[in-house]
């Protein structure tokens, strides 16, 4: 048989497949709906963020102190070894440059915020506590220093600080700091859930007891590890700082930072204090779970300033830590 051909128009019309319409409607529809989007598009209504966010990483910068002694002004330039650094203008001159390049940042501290300076001689910790309400941060625990003027000196001095004390091993019952201090605190930097957690060192034979009075001080690693685990499960939170007082490492059996990152279960990231170590880069060790623990610590004085900055995935997991950065706080580089 042969081909039939169509000559005139009319011919094309008559012989149209009997899914004609249906096709030539859906084109109809597909045309009205991408000018709709067009439409959308043209005048920013489109929510492509909808769409980005779902693959979206998300990075976390955390900034952090320790073991600043109330140096509030930088060091002199008389030739010494810090001549220069520290400071809390310039610290917050960073503080800020930074903030303004990242969308989310933690600010963090790790305890001895007291004791080093004439401003504590002489105003007992109130313009330390001012300065880091100023500078906007968003939990810190506390060092054995920061008892220097007693419970009663400390409490008076907290009434200036706007931001949460956070530890979990110490018994506060029946102190004036008892309805002061938390165990933990949580924070959300936008789809991140962050719980953080603080340790203390043992107070006995470190501070007069007059001064820490009725504290109780509770085994650190089992009081981390049941904080931790509420934490992870209990308020679901995805990621875990632990702020230590604890000090870093020791040549005996007193609880370390790293005894505490091996003996963790749910900590991420360890912010330590007391021993005034300048890590040049971060230390990661293994948990109970064969998991990575990062433990950092700053010297002291606010010489430095770390940087930690974390990326998380689609799911909140933890994808990747940069390279720890611990930033020299000096004025005339900022």
């Amino acid at each position: 048989m042969k081909n039939k051909s169509f000559n005139t128009v009319s011919d094309v019309t008559m012989t149209k497949s009997p899914d004609y319409d249906h096709k030539h409607l859906g084109r109809r529809h597909f045309l009205k709906q991408s000018a709709t989007t067009a439409a959308l598009i043209a005048t920013s209504q489109f929510p492509f963020e909808a769409f980005a966010a779902d693959n979206a990483k998300q990075s976390l910068t955390i900034l952090h102190t320790n073991d600043v002694h109330s140096r509030l002004d930088p060091f002199p330039m008389d030739g010494s070894k810090y001549q220069g650094l520290g400071g809390v203008v310039a610290r917050e001159k960073l503080i800020s440059k930074i903030r303004n390049e990242e969308e989310y940042t933690l600010l963090l501290d790790a305890g001895d915020i007291f004791q080093g300076t004439p401003y504590f001689n002489f105003y007992k910790g109130e313009p330390e506590m001012k300065v880091m309400s100023m500078l906007k941060y968003e939990a810190a625990t506390l060092g054995n220093h920061d008892f220097d003027n007693g419970i009663d000196g400390l409490v008076k001095q907290m009434e200036h600080a706007d931001f949460p004390f956070v530890n979990c091993n110490y018994d506060f019952g029946g102190t004036a700091l008892e309805p002061l201090m938390k165990p933990y605190t949580i924070v959300r930097k936008g789809k991140i859930k962050i719980g953080i957690l603080g340790v203390g060192i043992e107070l006995n034979g470190l501070v007069p007891e007059k001064l820490y009075g009725n504290i109780v001080y509770n085994d650190p690693l089992q009081s981390a590890n049941e904080t931790a685990y509420f934490l992870k499960h209990h308020k679901r939170c995805d990621y875990i700082i632990c702020l230590s007082h604890l000090g870093f490492e020791y040549n005996n059996s007193k609880v370390s930072d790293k005894v505490l990152a091996r003996e963790s279960e749910h900590i991420n990231l360890i912010i330590g204090g007391h021993t005034h170590t300048f890590l040049e880069t971060p230390h990661k060790l293994k948990n109970r779970k064969n998991q990575e623990v990062i433990i950092n610590q700053v010297g002291w004085a606010g010489i430095n300033l770390g940087r930690i900055n974390i990326f998380f995935d689609n799911r909140k997991h933890c994808d990747y830590v940069s390279d720890f950065t611990a930033i020299e706080v000096r004025e005339f580089h900022i």
